[in-house]
């Protein structure tokens, strides 16, 4: 009898280890896009989208879909996101993140905010391949510029390593972001990619792109011609 336990013990814990392995790769597709969604959105909006020419400088994309966060000029309590890297074959397979705490402007009272985040510079986008960093504090950063055109101003291009946006009940606007850490989402990479692959060896372009990637590797690639069209 108590054989029999522990054989059915045996099967209800691998049955119960893939209908988490396979919920954990469902939460991670349903990410990648929500988070293709989220950049469709911004930079379609008259106006008020990330400029294309911010685009064209990025070395890395990041979009956390709905952030949450409470309180009053607040912290954030936590969400999780996707990146890519430009490659010399053009956009990397995605890798995933989490962010939590840190100190936030512009969003009072808002439950839920959708986060994109801009690295311009080689040195960004070494603190997107450590296994974790801090924006502001390990790594430079700045509310984005928004709008038609972001050449006539140049700082962007110089002051910070990550140029930080969010959209928040329709209103788009860049975001001031300090102390937040991001650090790499172990158990989703290991739903999407398998055990073994790191985000390093995803962002510099060593790993093709699972199907799952294939809206949000689209919506980073179209962002200049919506970003053009929008303005």
């Amino acid at each position: 009898m108590n054989k029999k336990i522990v054989i059915l013990s045996a099967v209800l814990g691998v049955a119960t280890l893939g209908w988490a392995a396979d919920t954990d790769k469902e939460k991670a597709s349903d990410r990648l896009d929500n988070a293709a969604k989220v950049l469709h959105e911004v930079m379609a909006a008259p106006d008020h989208g990330i400029p294309s020419e911010v685009m064209d400088h990025a070395k890395c994309v990041a979009v956390v879909p709905h952030m949450v966060k409470g309180g009053f000029v607040v912290g954030a309590e936590g969400g999780k996101g996707v990146a890519t890297c430009r490659t010399e074959n053009g956009w990397s397979a995605p890798a995933f993140f989490t962010v939590a705490g840190g100190s936030w402007g512009l969003q009072i009272g808002v439950e839920g905010i959708d986060l994109v985040m801009i690295f311009q510079n080689e040195k960004g986008m070494n603190r997107l391949l450590e296994s974790k960093f801090e924006v502001g504090g390990d790594a430079s950063a700045a509310a984005g510029p928004i709008g038609r055109h972001a050449s006539a101003n140049t700082d962007w291009k110089m002051d910070a390593e990550i140029l930080t946006y969010s959209r928040a009940k329709g209103a788009f606007a860049g975001l001031t972001l300090n102390g937040a850490a991001v650090k790499h989402d172990d158990d989703s990479m290991a739903a999407i990619y398998g055990q073994g692959v790191t985000e390093r060896s995803v962002l510099t372009g060593k790993v093709p792109p699972p199907p799952e990637a294939h809206a949000f590797l689209a919506a980073v690639r179209g962002a200049k011609t919506e970003a053009s069209a929008a303005h």
